[in-house]
């Protein structure tokens, strides 16, 4: 007589066919009486099984079942919702869209409108249910890929619904939304999609998404572009596109005083009323210089900016440009900077990450009261120094109390 196989009690999916059909599709029902989401699920592969037809019309019914309920989702009830959602996206993905893409990029929509009345009722301190539908809009957009003109307009009807959350998700797309098909939703939206800030905010990037910078241009308002950041933006991509005039525009265009701009303005410089210049407008003027051709002009802001801030990309990018051998006596001087620099916890940061840590350990010794304060790092750069420099170790393991809690302690006696 034959000896049986040995079967291992190992749960896989190789051991569990042995049980054969019938046991396991009793042990599924019996586990689906306790789980809902098990046995939606369930039901949703034998729909997939009988046809892109039936799979539709059970994701359908679910996404009707959500949208009318009314009760509060608490915490502990978020993550099992969010589980049900992206079992039905993943339905609406994996099986649909293969058999119908257009009657799966319906779904898929109608599966995204869920979320307003889920955002008003379910309890998401965590942002889980943001993140749910962030997650599924490359699906989206990746299935708009496929379909005809026709399917699409159910994506445009309903980027004209929700221009806010659209705006959201399509930023969330990444690369799954490619120039072609952004431009084939731009050219079917309403004009009046301009005339609100989140109509605007889509298109804005519906024009990126179709690599039309001057469509991105002009729904910029004049306020905005007042911003030093997205004149920043503004100059990047006109460089990008061989515009530098217009870059050095954009930019100068935040430094004067005016109404326009009186949002970023306000309270920022109490002498002459012009925006604090932010580190994004700082480097976009550097590369404007490197466009026009003032190397030397673009050098010498790069190393302002590194004595203010003593940051370190800005010194990489200073010491690549000059010739061999200059960048060695350049960071000599750097690194003597940072050691006077009156801020000592961004000179020990630019010291221990660049990595100097001889120069770290010698700061630490030349300002030890300093040294001694209590920061977050300090464990992380005495574990550093301890095995090379442990004189230095030493002086930040014996930490001072900070000001603060100096003020808090009474005196021992009277």
């Amino acid at each position: 007589m034959a000896r049986q196989p040995r079967i291992s009690a190992r749960l896989s999916a190789a051991n569990l066919v042995h049980l054969g059909a019938p046991r396991l599709a009793d042990l599924l029902i019996e586990a689906g009486a306790g789980n809902a989401n098990l046995k939606r699920r369930l039901r949703l592969e034998l729909a997939a099984e009988a046809g892109p037809d039936l799979l539709a019309l059970e994701i359908d019914k679910r996404i009707a079942a959500v949208s009318v309920a009314r009760t509060r989702v608490s915490w502990r009830k978020r993550g099992e919702l969010i589980d049900d959602l992206n079992t039905h996206r993943d339905m609406i993905v994996e099986r649909l869209a293969p058999e119908a893409p257009g009657e799966a990029l319906a779904v898929l929509i109608r599966w995204f409108d869920l979320y307003p009345g889920l955002a008003a009722r379910v309890k998401d301190t965590k942002g889980e249910l943001s993140a749910a539908f962030e997650a599924a809009a490359p699906d989206l957009f990746a299935l708009a890929e496929t379909v005809d003109d026709h399917a699409l307009r159910d994506l445009i009807d309903a980027l004209g619904r929700r221009p806010q959350d659209y705006a959201r998700w399509v930023l969330a797309a990444g690369e799954a939304l490619g120039p072609l098909t952004a431009r084939r939703l731009l050219a079917s939206l309403d004009a009046s999609a301009t005339k609100t800030p989140s109509g605007r905010n889509l298109l804005r990037r519906l024009a990126d998404k179709a690599e039309d910078l001057d469509l991105w241009l002009s729904l910029v308002t004049p306020e905005q572009a007042g911003s030093p950041d997205i004149a920043a933006d503004i100059a990047r991509r006109l460089l990008a596109a061989g515009r530098i005039a217009e870059a050095r525009a954009a930019l100068e265009g935040v430094l004067n005083p005016s109404l326009l701009n009186r949002r970023w303005t306000f309270g920022h410089n109490p002498t002459d009323g012009a925006p604090r210049l932010t580190p994004a407008w700082e480097a976009a003027s550097i590369d404007v210089l490197d466009a026009e051709g003032h190397r030397q002009e673009a050098q010498d802001l790069r190393w302002s900016l590194f004595e203010r801030d003593l940051s370190a990309p800005v010194l990489r990018d200073y010491l690549s440009r000059l010739p061999d051998f200059d960048d060695v006596e350049a960071l000599d001087l750097a690194f003597a900077h940072a050691a006077a620099h009156p801020d000592f916890e961004a000179a020990m940061r630019l010291l221990m990450d660049w990595p100097a840590h001889r120069e770290a350990a010698a700061l630490v010794l030349a300002r030890p009261r300093e040294a001694r304060l209590p920061r977050p790092q300090s464990g992380d750069w005495k574990a550093r120094l301890a095995q090379r420099y442990p004189e230095a170790a030493e002086v930040l393991t014996n930490q001072s109390p900070s000001p603060s809690l100096k003020k808090l302690r009474r005196p021992s006696g009277h």
